[in-house]
């Protein structure tokens, strides 16, 4: 097969993956288009969600893609109590004091996977990783689609919930004025929790759906961090479908970088697509201005 004809295929697997990086940058996109909190621990919570899904594959024999609904509830429920008990008191300080905050809590979380796992990596060995579909000229790989698509399902219910429910739309409140929603009477903390969880739930289910095309290492909790935030601010920070545009452009320029020249220079491209966006769009493809 020639360079031209395997592009196609390159692009899809592209997308494919993307789709789960913008779930992952969705969780950081909702907690600070709300709560106006940048998560610094996000790559962390990440690569805890990707050893939940692990153990969970080891011990039980759960599939990843099934088990990304217990582990996003748990998520859930750990973003609501953190939220409550360790950001709320930070919530309108100054920036540097919310940096420390949650770079305090990455530090905390890396070194107690590396306690608990050690530095190797983790892989899911599931029976189908390597099986593919073959759609007309198209090869694509059956757990790429499989996790693409369980991404997709939970950011439609995303949507949905901040479109469709009361409740996220008191969250929308919030988030387009905070002492407009505070005189009407929003529990405004309790909201901001809220948020948090599902910010938090969204990166537990992409931390599962990680693990099926990744395997789990410590070590990569700083690179995902830095990916979410690469993915936001081309997306735009603050827009919900924006990380999912930003991350759809991400996975396609890392896997365009893979074919067209080596895989150790995924970065480079995706940080080239970062320039671009900033020089002539800064507040990102679907961002508002200040």
């Amino acid at each position: 097969m020639t360079v031209i004809s395997l592009l196609p295929n390159v692009v899809v697997q592209g997308v494919l993956t993307g789709l789960v990086y913008g779930l992952m940058a969705l969780g950081l996109s909702v907690i600070f288009g709300v709560v106006r909190v940048v998560n610094f621990a996000h790559g962390e919570f990440t690569v805890v969600a990707m050893y939940a899904a692990f153990v969970l594959f080891s011990a039980l024999g759960l599939d990843p893609i099934v088990a990304m609904l217990p582990i996003a509830v748990a998520f859930f429920v750990i973003g609501y109590v953190l939220q409550v008990a360790l950001i709320n008191p930070f919530v309108g300080r100054a920036e540097h004091e919310q940096f420390i905050l949650l770079v305090g809590v990455a530090i905390i979380v890396v070194n107690a996977l590396l306690m608990i796992f050690g530095p190797d990596s983790r892989p899911a060995n599931l029976s189908y990783a390597f099986d593919s579909y073959l759609l007309g000229p198209l090869i694509v790989d059956k757990v790429r689609l499989y996790a693409a698509g369980a991404a997709l399902a939970v950011a439609t219910l995303l949507f949905a919930f901040f479109r469709y429910t009361r409740t996220g739309t008191a969250i929308r409140a919030c988030a387009d004025n905070l002492a407009g929603a505070a005189v009407v009477g929003l529990n405004v903390k309790r909201l901001y929790a809220l948020t948090f969880g599902l910010g938090l739930a969204c990166v537990g289910a992409s931390g599962a759906l990680m693990v099926t095309i990744a395997d789990a290492a410590p070590s990569l909790a700083p690179a995902y961090t830095l990916l979410a935030f690469t993915i936001v601010i081309v997306g735009g920070l603050g827009s919900m479908a924006g990380a999912l545009i930003g991350g759809v452009l991400i996975g396609v320029s890392e896997a365009l970088a893979g074919f067209l020249a080596a895989p150790s220079m995924k970065s480079m491209f995706s940080f080239a697509l970062l320039i671009i966006v900033l020089v002539f769009r800064p507040q990102g493809l679907m961002g508002r201005r200040a």
